[in-house]
């Protein structure tokens, strides 16, 4: 006995990834049930609506969600336009939802707290795959079950910010100091202007989160000159994240680390790297943060800290699922080798679906930047891809299911600095007669061009107190 087809697809989260699971279901002729936390859909974005995005609006949309709008008479906005993320929220995920065939299925305000198979637990095995999901929820009117044929988790990692520790705990103090704490991207140029104008901000972080930050900041730092930046690294070196320069595909991604190039060349940012808060106090109107710069004590007083240092995964309610994770990254099994950041240091990621993102829970597959588990790089176009893939395979079609419809845009970032013994997403180490950092930028040099984009930044000493910028 199979599980009845006549029931829905849970879908867990309504942002791009979760609504874009909701259309290609909608388009195999399946029921999808969507489940979002906020007061509308895309509350995460709305969250960090003032940062516009790497990629333009081609990327941005999913293809069978444009089919849905464009039969409603949607425009698209223009493709090769660049929107923040409240204009990904207005211009397309509002009127997505608002759609006939989506809008009945969208539970707003409501979180998902337990999802199991009916009649089972985590260990029980007779006629497991043949009992339908059961997703339990709360929202204002109180605690709801509803059955599932299958559920896509979609609910990303934005309410999971990592703390400040190195070690992945929240240091001495942090909660503390929340009200002076913030996390990931805050609007420190529009509607948070009065808490960092002519502050001194901490800025924790080496990715693109960071550095957007540190740029807003110095944007604000224009027009209050009192405003002074300190950017910590928590490890040694941003060559990753800055090198990529003009080879990026992404022209804004590339400008970005080029932008932090010239901030941190022209002393307009104070660096402090390697970096490790040991703990912060609260005195008076301002953080008293007690560190290790470069293994050596260090203190600093600032007005405000932004901790922009990555997401984890929500894993709270999967308890009674068997879900299978890499025990680094979080992120499943044959997925986990793609994006670790440990061994794969280009920003760039094949084109993956349920093959990569199968768990030992047939039926249940985590999407979207959740199914990176603690790694970064996620671009929305690879959680449309999963999408595709996954509600193929839900509807029986395991050949589409298999194939990759997508071709993602190269970073122009490759290093496997840090890296011994691992041949790395660059091909391993160039051979020692020639100049170059990694077989990629050897084959690179050797036809003519720059480079692979890996020693284009120039590295930065430990020790020093100078300037410097930030994203993530």
């Amino acid at each position: 006995m199979m599980v009845s087809a006549d029931l829905p697809v849970a879908v867990i989260g309504a942002g791009p990834v979760g609504l874009a699971a909701a259309a290609h279901l909608v388009e195999r002729g399946i029921r999808p049930l969507i489940f979002e936390r906020g007061a509308g859909v895309g509350a995460a974005l709305l969250e960090w609506s003032h940062v516009r995005v790497f990629s333009p609006w081609t990327y941005n949309v999913d293809m069978a969600a444009r089919a849905l709008l464009e039969r409603s008479g949607w425009r698209a906005p223009d493709r090769d336009g660049l929107p923040t993320g409240g204009e990904i929220v207005r211009d397309y995920l509002a009127p997505l939802a608002a759609l006939p065939e989506i809008a009945p299925n969208l539970k707003l305000g409501t979180s998902v707290t337990a999802v199991t198979r009916l009649g089972h637990d985590k260990i029980s095995n007779r006629n497991r795959q043949e009992s339908p999901f059961v997703v339990q929820y709360e929202d204002a009117a109180g605690e709801h079950r509803v059955l599932a044929r299958a559920v896509i988790d979609a609910s990303g990692t934005w309410s999971r910010p990592n703390p400040i520790g190195v070690d992945g705990l929240a240091v001495p103090g942090e909660q503390m100091g929340a009200g002076r704490i913030a996390y990931g991207i805050p609007d420190v140029t529009g509607v948070l202007r009065s808490d960092y104008a002519g502050k001194r901000v901490l800025v924790i972080g080496g990715g693109h989160s960071a550095i957007n930050v540190a740029l807003a900041l110095m944007e604000l730092q224009g027009e209050a000159p009192d405003t002074e930046i300190f950017w910590a690294l928590r490890r040694n070196g941003v060559e990753k994240l800055l090198g990529g320069g003009l080879n990026d595909q992404l022209p804004e991604r590339g400008a970005l680390g080029l932008a932090a190039k010239q901030a941190i060349d022209r002393g307009r940012l104070n660096m402090l790297a390697p970096f490790a808060v040991d703990r912060v106090e609260t005195t008076g109107d301002s953080l008293a943060v007690e560190a290790t710069l470069a293994g050596e004590p260090f203190s600093l007083s600032v007005d405000r800290i932004v901790v922009a240092t990555g997401f984890r995964p929500d894993l709270s309610f999967l308890g009674e699922l068997r879900v299978a994770l890499d025990p680094v990254v979080e992120a499943p099994p044959a997925l986990a080798p793609l994006i670790d950041p440990n061994f794969h240091s280009c920003g760039t990621v094949p084109p993956h679906g349920i093959e990569e993102l199968a768990h030992p829970e047939p039926g249940f597959v985590i999407v979207g930047s959740k199914s990176y588990g603690r790694a970064p790089t996620f671009l929305m176009a690879t959680g449309y891809e999963q999408v595709r893939s996954v509600v193929a395979e839900i509807a029986g079609d395991h050949r589409a299911a298999r194939e990759v419809r997508l071709a993602l845009p190269e970073t122009g970032v490759c290093s496997a600095e840090g890296i011994t013994g691992a041949s790395g997403c660059c091909g391993g180490p160039a051979p020692v007669e020639v100049d170059a950092c990694c077989v990629k930028d050897a084959d690179a040099k050797a036809k003519g061009a720059a480079g692979c984009g890996c020693g284009t930044a120039n590295k930065i000493e430990a020790r020093e107190l100078i300037a410097e910028g930030s994203h993530a």
